[in-house]
């Protein structure tokens, strides 16, 4: 397959990696809907997770730990912040800026998205093994820094 992966057709790695996020977005979706947090789309992520480690960040700030633009991720804000998971407010320190905030419903929907980004680990490790589980987390980090 190797010598198949420069060509444009399914073999070739962008679409692979593609399809695996897809699908990978799928079952987070799906089980986030399971757990009766259906309104958290996969994408939210790029939001919500920067905002677990550390809440409170500024647009920029989520945007650059996220590896997203600015623009895209005053998009995301505004979906989170309409489907009641953060909330914007002014910065202390500069009027003109805003600090994002969690709300109560996205505070407990995180033990909820840990659970299941356990399960799916799982499955990966259960498939791969643990050296090849590891290589694909390496590949991946790799990928995301070209």
């Amino acid at each position: 397959m190797d010598g198949d992966a420069n060509r444009s057709d399914t073999n070739n790695l962008g679409f692979l990696l593609a399809k695996a996020s897809q699908h990978w977005n799928e079952l987070l979706a799906l089980r986030f809907a399971e757990r009766g947090f259906g309104e958290v789309r996969p994408s939210y992520g790029s939001v919500l997770l920067p905002l677990f480690e550390q809440d409170g960040l500024r647009m920029g700030q989520i945007a650059q730990r996220a590896r997203l633009s600015k623009q895209t991720m005053t998009t995301l804000v505004r979906m989170c912040e309409r489907d009641g998971l953060v909330v914007r407010e002014r910065d202390h320190e500069d009027s003109r800026a805003f600090r994002i905030h969690l709300t109560r419903r996205a505070r407990e929907f995180r033990p909820v998205a840990d659970e299941i980004l356990r399960e799916l680990d799982a499955q990966v490790l259960a498939a791969l093994g643990q050296r090849q589980r590891q290589a694909l987390a390496r590949a991946l980090k790799g990928v995301m820094d070209l």
